[in-house]
């Protein structure tokens, strides 16, 4: 369950990757999370952007092999993550939250689905600029009944929707939070995760 201290917290200041070891006597419940996406989208970016401790990152070189399975995406992007990305962050002082972030392909679904055991929800990034390569993890979402929000991570160029706009397009219930972020930026990536945490306050609150 996750603290309701969090519904309402502000962006606490973010120490800087690696910098806090060990949690502090203030924290009161923590919250396994995953973050979700289509290859590409900035998952391992913003897990890096946030965490308070050095980030683990199982990032591999895209071969020649696996091209013939997987989208190359338009940034040149050369490498991909196989099995997980981790990373923790403490909001408000109070709730810590474990990130793990997915493999962006659909072929490492297997691995997906353990990773969601035991998680409270997901933050889902989306990209503009190819709204359809976010169809399989939100589908999947949808599938395991986990609660999530979704983050718009701006990249540049990106086209800019409204939000009933990017809704219809992902064809995402009314009550699910969309919101902006720039997974580089700390604050904007802390922001994202508290708008998750504070739409899983609600779902708690309203199925109890």
């Amino acid at each position: 369950m996750v603290s309701k201290a969090a519904s309402d917290a502000p962006s606490r200041a973010v120490e800087p990757a690696g910098s806090g070891k060990y949690l502090t006597s203030s924290v009161a419940g923590a919250a396994k999370i995953l973050v979700v996406g289509p290859l590409g989208v900035g998952k391992t970016t913003l897990i890096g952007t946030v965490s308070e401790i050095k980030p683990l990152s199982t990032e591999a070189v895209m071969t020649q092999a696996g091209a013939r399975v997987d989208t190359v995406v338009a940034d040149g992007k050369t490498t991909t993550t196989v099995a997980l990305d981790f990373g923790r962050i403490t909001i408000d002082g109070e709730l810590v939250l474990y990130l793990f972030g997915t493999p962006g392909q659909q072929r490492f679904l297997p691995a997906w689905r353990d990773l969601a055991k035991g998680s409270l929800g997901a933050l889902a990034l989306v990209d503009t600029r190819d709204l359809e390569s976010s169809f399989d993890a939100l589908g999947n979402l949808e599938e395991l009944g986990l609660p999530f929000a979704v983050a718009v991570n701006v990249f540049p160029g990106s086209p800019q929707h409204g939000i009933d706009d990017l809704r219809a397009a992902l064809d995402l219930l009314p009550g699910t939070p969309v919101v902006t972020c720039d997974a580089r930026d700390p604050q904007s990536s802390v922001r994202a995760l508290i708008a998750l945490v504070s739409h899983l306050i609600h779902v708690a609150t309203e199925t109890s």
